[in-house]
């Protein structure tokens, strides 16, 4: 059950510090996904209002995306992984502040500065796993990344528990927010340890470098399309999950904390697993069967707010959300290597930022349409089933380009 354990420990050690550094930022990210709806609701925000403060935080990451993508470009990485370790928690402590004073303008500065700081290591972590780590190795260098998310959930579900049953009272969302933001700078220590040269472009980029580069942007359109239709449904329904349970099901910050703790585990399980299940079944297998379920589960989570009334429904959610989570999620490193393979190795930095541009894009969009759907009294399933369409479409999409990759692949083009 644990065997694959072994493809990990293959890991170059400044590979591991690195996504060491990204788990410590995940932890403050993934206790403000969770913590500050509820947070800011309790502070008297509606939900129209949470809405649009959580698309600036989005929008932060949109506005340096692009710029960032060809920074980074021929250049150390090391510096960006700092900034962003630094900067992250120090603006989730402003943002907890801005919420407790209703500084309006100060919140809206900070989500937008947050949401841009997480670039500095998003953008630059899978080129640089690629850059600098063993071919026969990427596919569990990127798994390990994205795990970091759920690692993170585990963490933050776990802790968050626990101190809400001991006095919830005294540790209240802000106090909990407040917490995992000191927590965050703990990154700073193991991206600081990092003394690698670093490799600054891909081996076959360099040796056959031409003075200016041009990027095939017919490819990177391909490859980006499915990784849009899919971050427009995803900002429609996840940062409204916490929301969801709690007007729709009435669950607390504890027990919504618990639940996401068990879903990250079952993340992280299934993230883990990744190398080896496409090693024995594939990109056109492993990708549309877990986005298939997982649209399933969500179709099946949403219409519980058709009966919401009964106890079972909360139950029938909770066990919908466990399902959903791991499955939608196994595919994301399979999704990111499958598009950096396709698009080729003179093409990926640009394309981590269009993609990291495309997800907080997406999301800035879906959170003024979730604003407008809110204050025109849209119910919560409407919502979700949108996100469900979607993604079905999605998935679709990347059948048709993993089909296409085995060609170009077949062809010797990758």
């Amino acid at each position: 059950m644990f065997e694959f354990i072994k493809d990990y420990k293959k890991l170059k050690s400044f590979i591991i510090n690195v996504i060491i550094g990204e788990f410590f930022i995940q932890l403050v990210n993934a206790t403000f996904m969770n913590i500050l709806p509820l947070y800011m609701s309790r502070k008297g925000f509606t939900d129209e209002e949470i809405a649009l403060f959580i698309t600036f935080r989005f929008l932060g990451v949109f506005a340096l995306a692009l710029p960032i993508g060809n920074i980074i470009k021929g250049r150390a990485m090391k510096p960006f992984f700092l900034l962003s370790s630094v900067l992250v928690p120090l603006f989730g402590l402003a943002i907890v502040y801005c919420v407790y004073f209703q500084l309006t303008v100060a919140l809206f500065i900070s989500l937008l500065l947050w949401g841009a700081s997480f670039t500095f290591m998003q953008i630059p972590i899978t080129p640089y796993i690629l850059r600098n780590e063993n071919k026969e190795n990427h596919t569990s260098g990127i798994a390990l990344s994205y795990s970091t998310w759920s690692f993170a959930g585990i963490i933050s579900g776990v802790v968050i528990a626990v101190l809400d049953r001991i006095n919830p009272v005294l540790f209240d969302e802000q106090c909990i927010l407040i917490i995992f933001s000191l927590l965050g700078f703990g990154g700073i220590y193991f991206v600081a340890k990092i003394t690698l040269k670093e490799e600054l472009d891909d081996k076959q980029t360099l040796k056959n470098k031409p003075k200016i580069i041009k990027n095939d942007w017919l490819l990177i359109f391909k490859g980006l399309i499915p990784t849009l239709i899919i971050a427009t449904g995803a900002g429609l329904t996840i940062p409204f999950i916490s929301l969801f349970f709690d007007k729709v099901h009435h669950l607390d910050k504890g027990g919504f904390s618990i639940i996401s703790a068990i879903a990250a585990v079952l993340v992280a399980w299934g993230a883990m697993l990744v190398p080896r299940i496409k090693k024995n079944v594939g990109y056109k297998i492993a990708i549309p069967t877990t986005q298939s379920l997982a649209v399933i589960s969500l179709v099946a989570l949403a219409t519980t707010q058709y009966y919401s009334q009964y106890s079972v429904a909360l139950y029938i959610a909770i066990i919908c959300y466990l399902l959903r989570q791991p499955l939608m999620n196994m595919a994301g490193p399979m999704t990111s290597e499958l598009v950096m393979n396709y698009v080729g190795e003179k093409n990926r930095e640009i394309t981590s930022a269009l993609t990291a541009a495309i997800w907080s894009g997406s999301w800035v969009i879906s959170g003024f349409m979730v604003k407008i759907m809110f204050s025109r009294g849209y119910p919560y399933v409407n919502i979700f089933l949108i996100t469900s369409i979607l993604y079905a479409f999605g998935v679709l999409l990347y059948y048709f380009l993993i089909l296409d990759y085995s060609k170009r692949e077949k062809a010797g083009l990758i």
